[in-house]
């Protein structure tokens, strides 16, 4: 480029856009004069006070913005700065035009599109769109006369960023929590993916985030880049600025490359299914081995993740995704974090020996061992705590109970067993706490019988009761005696209740809170531990 060229694009940072329609028509003909002569595209990026903060130079066909300072976080969501951009070829906005517009968050996108002798042609202008106000996540002016554009561009500015104060008006303002929006990408039919992110909304709302929407996508095969396409990534993103979401959660594992990406690209928290587990585990480990579980089960996680400081990794200075160790870890080299693995399973192999002594003392005593197992929020606890009139914590959460709970239960005629309650199984458990909660789960191993407790309300009992048994098998313990505990059996009307009943003749109906409906199942646990040799004693 000449030193002339050079010097008149620089003065165009001296000029002020203030014009309603962003430009005069002297600086119309500027840039598309200066635009044709060095045969590339030129963009300016400029301030609500009409002056240009950045001068862009790209090649004929596009125009490339580099990343720009954080969007600021007071008035409204837009970024307050404006883009004006030539097209020397005549055409119109193109897509990565609003795509541009959407991700950076921009004011508003125009081009300038010239002739073949470099004189002004058309002007094209795009916004975006407020939530409620259309089904299209932006509004796409058709070409006018650059001479007579019809349009005033900041009080089209201030009306967008009033009906994103609107809406946020209408938001509850006493939930302080974060905000999310909830997404899976998969291979799955659409109907497998929506109750999936129904459970993913659930453990959000243990975890502490608001779900303010979600998106669903059904494709042939996952993008490795960005693990979805630009433009579904595009509507993600309106959406989420619709929604003023602070956190994008998804309902499938990402790579470390997708969460980067992710993360750079819309300027959110990106979190996916295994963080907000890992999360949810780390606020309720309350016992020594569970916050070592956790602790290991985060640092295998993190390690492969440690590649600087960035918007998806900013979860480690706290918030949803953040708690517990992880906190101190991001700028901890791998052999350090290596070290640290090492010693945590040293310390868990010292608690399982212990747990195990504490069995064989249990063996030697000749005291039953009754288990409790199930799917979370199956009402585990609950039971645990009418038979044993325990208080132990039981709540209408995901994962309520992490740490294992036994309690010894006495019957009529002096007999005794202990009841051991045990964190609660999912779907897809990520692989690093499946092998971090070895040790929680070794309880299983001592168990008598195994009391299966399922929500038989819930609209997919019969896939989570599948999970629990494969889980189970998987454990090696399909030879242990098992009675399926068909618990909130109240909620059910007379319909659901035979249909329960022909599914799974042997379960056992039963209401955790109610302790006259639970004298069936201890018959049912005495003749099971009757089968086995293990009387109570």
């Amino acid at each position: 480029m000449k030193p002339s060229e050079l010097k008149r694009i620089n003065r165009l940072a001296d000029r002020r856009y203030s014009d309603p329609c962003g430009f005069s028509n002297e600086q119309a003909r500027e840039l598309s004069f200066l635009s044709h002569e060095i045969g590339r595209q030129i963009g300016l990026l400029i301030n609500r006070q009409g002056k240009p903060e950045m001068i862009l130079v790209g090649d004929p066909s596009s125009i490339y913005i580099p990343e720009l300072p954080r969007a600021r976080q007071s008035e409204g969501r837009l970024r307050g700065l404006r883009l004006l951009h030539t097209h020397i070829a005549g055409d119109n906005l193109s897509e990565e035009d609003l795509m541009d517009m959407v991700f950076l968050r921009l004011d508003s996108v125009t081009v300038m599109a010239s002739d073949s002798h470099g004189e002004p042609d058309f002007v094209q202008y795009a916004y975006l769109l407020p939530p409620g106000s259309s089904e299209k996540a932006y509004e796409q002016l058709p070409p006018s006369r650059w001479d007579r554009a019809d349009i005033d561009l900041p009080a089209q500015i201030k009306a967008l960023e009033d009906e994103f104060r609107r809406a946020d008006r209408t938001r509850d303002t006493t939930d302080k929590r974060e905000r999310a929006i909830v997404v899976s990408v998969s291979t799955d039919p659409k109907s497998i993916q929506e109750r999936s992110l129904d459970e993913l909304e659930d453990l959000a709302d243990t975890a502490g985030l608001k779900v303010e929407g979600r998106l669903v996508q059904r494709i042939k095969k996952l993008n490795p880049k960005f693990i979805m396409g630009k433009g579904k990534l595009a509507e993600l993103e309106v959406l989420a600025l619709q929604a003023d979401a602070e956190v994008v959660l998804f309902d499938q594992e990402l790579s470390a490359a997708q969460m980067r990406n992710l993360a750079k690209l819309t300027e959110r928290k990106i979190l996916d299914r295994t963080q907000l587990i890992l999360d949810i585990f780390a606020q309720h480990a309350t016992t020594r081995a569970g916050k070592l579980q956790v602790e290991m089960a985060q640092l295998k996680y993190t390690m492969p993740r440690l590649v600087g400081k960035n918007r998806a990794m900013s979860r480690l200075m706290g918030g949803i995704g953040g708690r517990g160790p992880g906190e101190t870890k991001l700028e901890i080299d791998r052999r350090r974090i290596t070290d640290k693995l090492t010693k945590l399973g040293n310390e868990l192999k010292k608690i399982s020996k212990q747990r195990g002594f504490t069995r064989e003392r249990r063996a030697r005593a000749g005291v039953p061992v009754v288990s409790l197992v199930g799917y979370t929020n199956a009402g585990k606890s609950t039971l645990l705590n009418t038979l044993t009139n325990s208080i132990v914590l039981a709540e209408d959460k995901l994962f309520a109970t992490l740490d294992p709970t036994s309690r010894r239960i006495r019957f009529p005629m002096d007999k005794e067993l202990i009841l051991t309650d045990t964190v609660g199984f999912i779907r897809q458990l990520p692989k690093e706490l499946k092998e971090a909660f070895r040790a929680t789960l070794e309880e299983l191993e001592a168990a008598d019988v195994l009391l299966h407790v399922c929500d038989s309300s819930h609209p997919e009992v019969d896939e989570q009761i599948e999970a629990v048994e494969k889980i189970i098998t998987d454990m090696d313990l399909g030879e242990v005696s098992s009675i399926l505990v068909l618990n909130k059996w109240d909620q059910l009307n007379d319909e659901q209740r035979e249909l329960m009943q022909n599914s799974y003749p042997h379960g056992i109906p039963a209401s955790a809170l109610d302790r006259r409906s639970l004298n069936n199942l201890v018959e049912k646990i005495m003749e099971a531990l009757e089968k086995v040799g293990a009387s109570p004693r």
